[in-house]
């Protein structure tokens, strides 16, 4: 599996900075120049029900510490994403990392991000920039699902 690159350098945990949410990243396929831009986050929060021995143990903390009200019925929970072997939401690109072509394929990191929402302003900013609605190498289909290339006229 081919990594991912940054500044022309192999990506590995020790390089991401410390305060990044994700990424802003560019798929090249090398053969056609095809290229799609989108963003991956570093891990997924998820908010879940807790279950009935962990909240019964909380209610027991929660009144030993002298803390009242209603106990919390859901925690967040932290789970790495599965970024390094990520290779996008596009389907052809999935089609042809499925099909064993990944070689085929260049991935570079255009940008760490330090929160969600600066994620997913550079992620339109970058998409901006290369005009992938107008570029018939671009594989990006759509912008924020509100703008298309048919709608270009």
């Amino acid at each position: 599996m081919l990594n991912w690159l940054w500044n022309g350098n192999d990506v590995t945990e020790d390089v991401i900075p410390e305060s990044a949410v994700g990424f802003v990243y560019l798929i090249e396929h090398i053969p056609s120049g095809k290229y799609y831009i989108g963003k991956k986050s570093l891990e997924s929060v998820r908010n879940v029900k807790i279950g009935k021995r962990e909240l019964i143990k909380i209610k027991e903390e929660r009144k030993a510490a002298g803390i009242g009200g209603r106990a919390p019925l859901k925690k967040k929970v932290r789970k790495a994403s599965d970024w390094e072997k990520y290779y996008s939401s596009n389907e052809w690109i999935n089609e042809q990392v499925k099909e064993g072509k990944q070689d085929e394929f260049k991935r570079q990191i255009i940008q760490f991000c330090n929160s969600k929402k600066s994620l997913s302003y550079y992620e339109v900013y970058w998409m901006f920039k290369y005009d992938v609605l107008s570029d018939t190498n671009s594989l990006n289909g759509n912008i924020l699902g509100k703008f298309y290339s048919k709608d270009l006229d």
